[in-house]
């Protein structure tokens, strides 16, 4: 892949930091956005405007027309079984909290559990904390092992039969890991247990495919896929979408208001109560558009050569110590420094243009049994290269010369 043509399709590499040039390592907080996905969501406020599912005017059809059309986009890129099976969310966030809440309410009583494990982001943990609180259920931990990742063995442990679902994050936005969920969706089946996963991470650097994965539900956040904020996707099998009740009443989301009785409409559309962000799923299938063109294998290819070189070239430095060591891992290297407190070292990298993150990036619980309150987080992108690697060692050594190390 041309590297360099890639990253001037994105506006913001065009500014400076600092007077440097913007070395952009934090894709797993949020990806920058490529002019074609900023244009296509312009060009809907200025040309095609208009609410959708309810006027009958020729902007209300159109508008309708590309909101539909984002949806198949989707469904065919995630491969689902049915269009039906996709709903528009404000964030991954969302769209774990309607699954919690709708699943709960039916399926989950009090002594149930619910399975997740110690490399979850609050996200996916905070929606089953609130569901624990209201039912009495139970939440059980599958433990992270000394390399960062969680093993299917320990998954298998812990399902039994008060096990209602299992909730699951794809990669630790963290560790890196990848986890096995296609042999976690096996093991669940067997029990008839559905599972949930958190793809906000793997959804931008994996190849994502429904029917071959299995699971039951599937959480996406499409600001970290080049597209735009404040939208989710959620994938969930229509057997459950038929059958859960609504997360959210409103507007959009009934078939017939009486006064002793409420008919809602069907799936998806009773999941997408109220006005939706329209120029925002617009523009999603831009993005979509734009990794495919790109081809997610290439994108998957080239990240991994970034994130192998990163981590070798981390390794060399002496005053580093990396979080994690799974065999199978994702686009992220999470670090500490001795001697300084991860957001001096983002500070002082800021200052060479260098962009990353700093803090327990939402995940407590694992920092936490690793003994760390936080950690520095480079994350790759696919605008990154070799050079963005070079000039975060090069700030790292600008940062350990402050610190006299």
């Amino acid at each position: 892949m041309d590297i360099k043509k890639i990253k001037s399709e994105f506006p913001i590499f065009k500014q400076k930091i600092n007077g440097k040039p913007l070395v952009y390592l934090d894709s797993a907080n949020s990806s920058q956005k490529p002019q074609i996905v900023i244009n296509r969501m312009a060009n809907f406020y200025e040309t095609e405007f208009s609410n959708v599912g309810r006027s009958v005017h020729t902007l209300a059809v159109k508008a309708t027309n590309r909101f539909e059309d984002s949806r198949d986009k989707v469904k065919n890129y995630i491969n689902a079984k049915h269009r039906e099976e996709i709903v528009f969310t404000k964030g991954a966030t969302e769209s774990i909290n309607l699954i919690a809440s709708s699943y709960g309410e039916k399926f989950i009583s009090k002594g149930d559990e619910i399975l997740t494990t110690e490399l979850e982001h609050h996200s996916n943990y905070i929606p089953w904390h609130f569901l624990r609180q209201k039912k009495g259920a139970k939440i059980k931990f599958a433990p992270v092992n000394e390399r960062g990742e969680v093993e299917i063995d320990e998954i298998k442990r812990l399902i039994n039969s008060k096990t209602k679902i299992i909730a699951i994050t794809h990669i630790s936005n963290v560790t890196g890991a990848i986890m096995p969920i296609k042999k976690i969706v096996d093991l669940a089946r067997e029990k008839d247990i559905p599972v949930l996963v958190d793809g906000t991470q793997g959804a931008p650097h994996l190849k994502i495919d429904m029917e071959e994965l299995g699971c039951d539900f599937y959480a996406i956040s499409c600001h970290k896929m080049y597209g735009p904020n404040g939208l989710g996707i959620l994938f969930a099998k229509k057997k459950w979408l038929d059958v859960l009740p609504p997360y959210q009443g409103g507007g959009g989301m009934i078939s017939e208001v009486l006064k002793d009785n409420v008919i809602f409409a069907n799936s998806p559309t009773r999941f997408e109560a109220g006005t939706m962000q329209t120029a925002e799923v617009v523009a999603f299938s831009e993005s979509i558009r734009f990794i495919e063109n790109l081809g997610i294998k290439n994108i998957q290819t080239h990240e991994n050569e970034i994130l192998e070189y990163g981590i070798e070239k981390l390794r060399k430095n002496n005053s580093i110590n990396l979080i994690g060591n799974p065999k199978v891992r994702g686009s992220v290297i999470c670090f500490t420094m001795k001697g300084v407190h991860p957001h001096d070292i983002a500070t002082i990298l800021d200052e060479d243009g260098v962009a990353i993150r700093a803090g327990h990036h939402c995940c407590q619980i694992l920092h936490d049994k690793l003994g760390i309150s936080a950690t520095a987080r480079a994350s790759i992108g696919v605008y990154n290269s070799k050079d963005d690697i070079d000039i975060l060692c090069k700030a790292i050594d600008n940062c350990k010369k402050v610190f006299k190390i």
